[in-house]
């Protein structure tokens, strides 16, 4: 089985963000750059499968610029990707997510995919996009929000689950499949050091950025932090009532959220 997984590098959660001094977009100056949260269940699926599907093979793809794009592929070999390609967004950093998806159609397109994995959205811009566009674009069924993924021999289908607002649904499917990932069957690995350092000398492909897609439809203009929080006050008390009434009177006379 061919199965294709698509990552994004996103920032760590304990970087500093700040914006360009033109205030359009992130400054990545000093920022660390890791996989998204669900794109790293993706790709521990993706390893998992193939443990479980003889003669299968993983291949990693991803969009964005230089250097953040090839070290989040290196990372994913040193898991145990078989393949990486990186289609490169040149300057263009912060590319919405309809032209990501196209970019990395157009990459994969012609490549061998029974399942294309993705995290069900990036916890970055929490769009969550990405996945239809690629079912789209590459015209087979898409699923979001999917769990319990699991590869059904006896049929040749994939069977999975959905959680809904009332239960949860379960679904079967052929392939080709293009699937975005909430969670995988186990917690994502964790690379060991003789991995990490095999995959500095691997071998990643390359799609150059002005074949990779159309232009952008989407112009951002403007990018801001939240304001700083004010800080916590303490509450001192002896009993849980007590807590109580103070809080209730903070809020009615400082902060003024109750009449």
């Amino acid at each position: 089985m061919e199965i294709v997984v698509c990552v994004k590098p996103v920032p760590d959660a304990e970087t500093r963000l700040r914006a360009t001094s033109d205030g359009t977009r992130l400054d990545p100056e000093g920022v660390k750059f890791v996989l998204a949260g669900y794109d790293e269940s993706a790709v521990e699926q993706a390893l998992l499968l193939k443990e479980s599907i003889a003669g299968s093979r993983v291949h990693v793809v991803a969009f964005g610029p230089a250097p953040r794009t090839e070290e989040v592929l290196r990372a994913t070999i040193a898991l145990g990707a078989d393949q990486a390609t990186w289609v490169d967004s040149g300057a263009d950093a912060g590319a919405e997510p309809v032209r990501a998806a196209r970019a990395i159609a157009g990459a994969i397109a012609s490549a061998p995919h029974d399942l294309v994995l993705c995290g069900k959205q990036a916890n970055d811009d929490e769009s969550g996009l990405v996945p239809a566009a690629l079912g789209e674009l590459l015209r087979v069924p898409e699923f979001s929000c999917v769990v319990d993924l699991r590869w059904d021999s006896a049929t040749s289908r994939f069977r999975f689950q959905r959680p809904i607002e009332t239960g949860v649904e379960s679904w079967s499917a052929p392939a080709p499949l293009v699937v975005g990932l909430q969670q995988a069957w186990n917690d994502p690995r964790t690379a060991k050091l003789p991995a990490i350092l095999k995959s500095r000398k691997a071998a990643i492909g390359k799609v150059a950025a002005a074949s990779a897609s159309s232009e952008s439809r989407v112009v951002a203009e403007r990018f801001e932090l939240p304001p700083p929080r004010t800080g916590a006050k303490l509450i001192e008390y002896k009993t849980p009532e007590d807590a109580a009434q103070q809080l209730v009177r903070i809020l009615r006379e400082e902060a003024k959220v109750f009449p």
